[in-house]
């Protein structure tokens, strides 16, 4: 079990971005949550296997079709067991 804390930056916001990474977060079988941040950016928390982590931050890179991803910034920490599954924060 791995955790990521990720940052995506571009036209992410107002392309349904939070509402597509909780579906593929949840078909991955990850734990954590999604949200808007207020300088643009969405910020991720996934807890999970380490290469379901790695399927979400590859996906985060094209998000959906609406979104013009910039940069993807993951830091890696250890996972706390904190998430029963995975939504979105508002």
């Amino acid at each position: 079990m791995r955790r990521a804390h990720i940052w995506v930056s571009g036209r992410v916001q107002g392309v349904y971005y939070r509402a597509t990474t909780c579906d593929v977060a949840r078909r991955l079988r990850l734990t954590g949550w999604v949200r808007n941040l207020p300088d643009g950016r969405v910020e991720i928390v996934a807890e999970g296997p380490e290469d379901s982590l790695k399927a979400l931050i590859d996906w985060c890179w094209e998000g959906p079709p609406l979104a013009k991803v910039e940069d993807v910034e993951v830091v890696w920490e250890s996972p706390t067991g904190e998430f029963d599954d995975f939504r979105v924060r508002y």
